[in-house]
């Protein structure tokens, strides 16, 4: 006995420093049978000196090595607290006649029979398979020696600590249960040991693929398997099951822990300490948990670089990717929206194009948005419905997603992405998305002009420049878009460069008020604007302070060049008069009606949408989209035409 306690001491006491000495490259765990008798009393770990040579190749299994999938990995946190597990493998115990084992001790039985039976699947794992294939890589050269090391990760490590340390362990305490009825001081002494499991965990999935690669490449290296697969040690299961045992190990500890406390008198001595235990397990479990979970969430950014091409500017390991989808970009120039994909990682938007032919990456990067400084909010856009702004300093883009859940999904993300950016840098402050109307985000505040990219105009949302007022037409006076502020002007009006922050300091065509400001030159007198006439009120302006505001289609001959359809506008501050527009953005009206003293009528029978005003010989007819739209206009007008203003108690809002 005293003998027993000095080995007890030494091994305790070791072992660190056999832990220190496991982890050098090439490290090999060599145990005598004397050694393992010593440690394993009335258990042979092997029944021959080489059982795996016992078979010949042509005996081997009928069954290839199967891959373990990530699926399946996965699926391992959440189903391995059943204790379904415990059915197949439960060791059955037969106290003698006439004697009934406590319950207690009955568990730690079972604890101990079935850390045997690890122990001796660990050294199939450690002695037999990783030293077979070390020694036929070294011997052949058919293979290398890393991907052996690769396959098996930290698997010695884990094989003596149990077989030196923790099995040991338990059959002592076991034999001297009648002295120190208890374990939780055992299990709490080890289980800090047990977090190694994480290495081996976060490695399971690659060495799958590797064992199934090198299956497949190497003969030698499946000759070697295939001749220890079909051995008695191993129990006629594969390489791959084997392995799987050290990753199911930790919940059947946690499992059994649980069954023990439970059966445990209220008042014994090992009660706190077999808590204290059980929360130390728990915590190793939650560790290798955790190293499941970023093995996938490096596996699944792999696999997304994979499909971008492996851009060096885009892959770093740190990032994370949080979400991903197709959505349809609303273009400023092309009528219908446009598909594109988006990945949205913790710092970073990828604004991407898919590739007809998909051979290596599937996606194209068209554009990288930080997350710091973007913003994101919803669009009002009747002709584009579920769509939403993504402004960044790179980039604005207008998207639209397939449907209003879609939207708010998409938004919610980018926003918790920008949080998470201003938590871990107290030192920028980036705008939070507010109730500002689009009018307002469109038009950058002055201080952000040629920092951040700017929301352009539809082109067909303007018919005119929008600094000096003149029609577009198709060959003397075209559209074209200012980089600082996105506005649709013409050539004249752009006829500037100014360098922009957001480009790299670039010099960037940009209209004459944006360069004033950015570059602090003087325009000549024949540059500087010129009086506003009675029409040019800004169609964006009014609409965003209106009383009344939307499409109407314009009937009949008396409306001559302007078009069948006019963007219609009574403003606040000036209630009384309609304004006709060719397109929403338009910076002048084409048409302005004074409504005082017209005379408004319904819609006939032939189609109820229309209404028309008449005046001494003046007639406009107009035709909404819907009767109910049709109504608020005639009740618009009918006030206005009555001298109504705003600020009466009886105001009600009509705007669309």
């Amino acid at each position: 006995m005293e003998q027993e306690s000095k080995e007890k001491l030494a091994s305790v006491s070791s072992l660190v420093t056999v832990f220190e000495n496991s982890r050098t490259p090439g490290a090999a765990i060599k145990v005598s049978k004397l050694e393992a008798e010593r440690h394993l009393p009335g258990y042979s770990l092997t029944p021959s000196a080489e059982p795996w040579k016992e078979s010949h190749v042509g005996e081997s299994l009928g069954s290839e090595p199967r891959t373990v999938s990530r699926r399946y990995l996965n699926s391992l946190k959440n189903k391995l607290s059943s204790g379904a597990w415990r059915k197949s493998c439960q060791p059955e115990i037969h106290p003698g006649p006439g004697t009934q084992m406590p319950e207690e001790k009955r568990i730690v039985q079972e604890l101990l029979e079935t850390e045997k039976a690890y122990v001796a699947r660990l050294h199939l794992l450690d002695q037999v398979f990783f030293q077979e294939l070390l020694r036929e890589a070294r011997s052949s050269k058919a293979f290398p020696e890393d991907v052996v090391r690769l396959i098996f990760s930290n698997i010695s490590s884990i094989y003596q600590f149990h077989a030196q340390f923790f099995l040991p362990e338990l059959q002592w305490r076991l034999d001297d249960w009648t002295a120190t009825p208890r374990i939780g001081d055992v299990i709490q002494k080890l289980a800090p040991f047990l977090k190694m499991y994480s290495e081996y965990v976060k490695n399971f999935e690659r060495a799958a693929e590797l064992l199934a690669t090198w299956t497949d490449k190497s003969a030698p290296f499946q000759e070697v398997i295939t001749r220890i697969q079909s051995s008695e040690a191993s129990g006629s299961l594969t390489l791959q099951h084997h392995m799987l045992e050290p990753v199911q190990r930790i919940p059947r500890y946690e499992l059994l822990l649980k069954e023990y406390i439970q059966k445990l008198p209220a008042q014994a001595p090992d009660r706190a300490d077999a808590q204290k235990a059980l929360d130390m397990i728990f915590s190793a479990a939650q560790h290798s948990n955790s190293a499941i979970t970023e093995m996938e969430r490096l596996q699944d950014l792999w696999e997304v670089y994979q499909r971008l091409g492996l851009e060096d500017d885009i892959v770093d390991p740190s990032n994370t990717l949080l979400r991903e989808g197709p959505v349809l970009k609303i273009s400023f120039r092309r009528s219908d929206p446009m598909e594109r994909y988006l990945f949205l990682f913790n710092n970073m938007l990828l604004y991407c194009v898919p590739k007809v032919i998909q051979v290596g990456a599937h996606f194209q990067v068209r554009t990288r948005i930080d997350v710091a400084g973007m913003k994101v909010r919803e669009l009002t856009d009747a002709e584009f419905p579920h769509s939403f702004l993504v402004s960044g300093k790179q980039r604005t883009l207008e998207l639209q997603a397939r449907s209003q859940e879609e939207m708010i999904s998409w938004m919610q993300a980018c926003q918790a992405a920008i949080d998470q950016v201003e938590k871990r840098n107290e030192t920028f402050k980036a705008a939070v998305q507010g109730p500002e109307g689009d009018t307002q985000e469109q038009e950058l505040q002055s201080e952000e002009l040629g920092l951040r990219a700017p929301q352009w105009v539809r082109d067909k949302m303007v018919t005119m420049c929008m600094r000096c007022k003149e029609p577009f037409n198709a060959l003397t006076r075209r559209r074209h878009h200012c980089r600082a502020c996105g506005y649709v002007v013409c050539a004249k009006c752009s006829d500037y460069r100014a360098e922009l922050k957001y480009d790299d300091n670039r010099p960037n065509r940009v209209c004459f008020h944006c360069y004033t400001f950015l570059t602090g030159s003087v325009l000549p007198e024949d540059k500087e604007d010129r009086r506003r006439g009675i029409l040019e009120k800004g169609s964006a302006a009014g609409s965003e302070q209106s009383l009344m505001c939307s499409f109407l289609q314009l009937v009949g001959d008396k409306w001559g060049k302007s078009g069948p359809r006019g963007w219609c506008v009574i403003p606040q501050d000036d209630p009384l008069v309609l304004y006709i527009y060719a397109a929403p953005q338009d910076m002048r009206a084409h048409t302005s009606i004074p409504l005082l003293g017209y005379q408004v009528t319904a819609g006939t029978q032939a189609d109820p949408r229309l209404f028309q005003l008449q005046q001494s010989g003046q007639l406009y007819t107009f035709k909404a989209e819907t009767e109910e739209l049709r109504d608020r206009w005639v009740k618009a007008m009918e006030r206005a035409a009555s001298g109504w203003s705003p600020g009466r108690p009886d105001d009600g809002d009509l705007s669309d």
